[in-house]
């Protein structure tokens, strides 16, 4: 593990994920959990506090990692890999706010899937994580107060000279710099669409599968919105 992102989902880290893919670190991110066998498990019952996680099993192929769950276990990842840097993205905590309570409110919305065993599993891992996290993930000043709290023990926490604070707007030069690569040349850094409709899309273009196909698509696309915690957190 070379690269630990500490910065919380919602603050640009499916640009992340491919900036460091294209960078040569293979990058782990929550969409990576019900991929990785034995991962969704692995995390439900170490967030439960039913058993230690194994941090070389469960990163094991990946050289970087993003998003939740992983940003909220920094120093045990720090400890684990102390040669790692830290890249602690950030973002507006109002527009990070209304982007991560737009997703929980999207995701409301089909909870009536949760009769398939695989959705149901992810929900209830979701709902432990985010109620450890934020203890109300509704409530705004809640969130914004664990929002602005998390960055500043974070910034506390690490070593100034192994960790980078950047917004995904700033490209590559910093990012670059800070990890000792090269900028990559006629590359635009990834600036990935995350509103809700590029979500639904994504969703479906990794589902629509011989599954899928053989259910109603009004159900079919239900079930896709409500994947697309796993798939396309960011």
């Amino acid at each position: 593990m070379h690269v630990i992102g500490a910065g919380f989902g919602r603050t640009g880290t499916m640009s992340m994920q491919a900036a460091l893919n294209i960078l040569g670190y293979r990058c782990y991110h929550m969409k990576e959990i019900t991929e990785g066998p034995g991962h969704l498990q692995a995390w439900h019952e170490f967030v439960g506090g039913r058993a230690p996680m194994d941090w070389k099993t469960l990163f094991e192929g990946y050289e970087a990692t993003v998003d939740f769950p992983a940003c909220i276990y920094y120093r045990e990842l720090l400890q684990e890999f102390p040669n790692a840097k830290v890249v602690l993205t950030v973002r507006d905590p109002e527009r990070w706010f209304q982007s991560f309570l737009t997703l929980q409110q999207t995701t409301d919305r089909f909870r009536v899937f949760r009769f398939v065993p695989r959705v149901r599993r992810f929900l209830n891992f979701v709902d432990l994580f985010l109620g450890k996290v934020f203890d109300f993930p509704r409530d705004h000043e809640n969130c914004i107060n664990t929002f602005n709290r998390h960055i500043q023990e974070v910034q506390a926490y690490v070593p100034t000279d192994r960790l980078l604070v950047f917004r995904v707007q700033e490209g590559w030069e910093p990012l670059c710099k800070f990890l000792g690569c090269e900028v990559p040349a006629g590359t635009p850094f990834p600036h990935l669409n995350e509103g809700k409709g590029a979500l639904v899309t994504l969703a479906r273009e990794r589902l629509y599968g011989p599954w899928l196909r053989k259910i109603p698509f009004a159900v079919g696309a239900g079930a896709l919105v409500v994947l697309l915690w796993w798939l396309l957190r960011s």
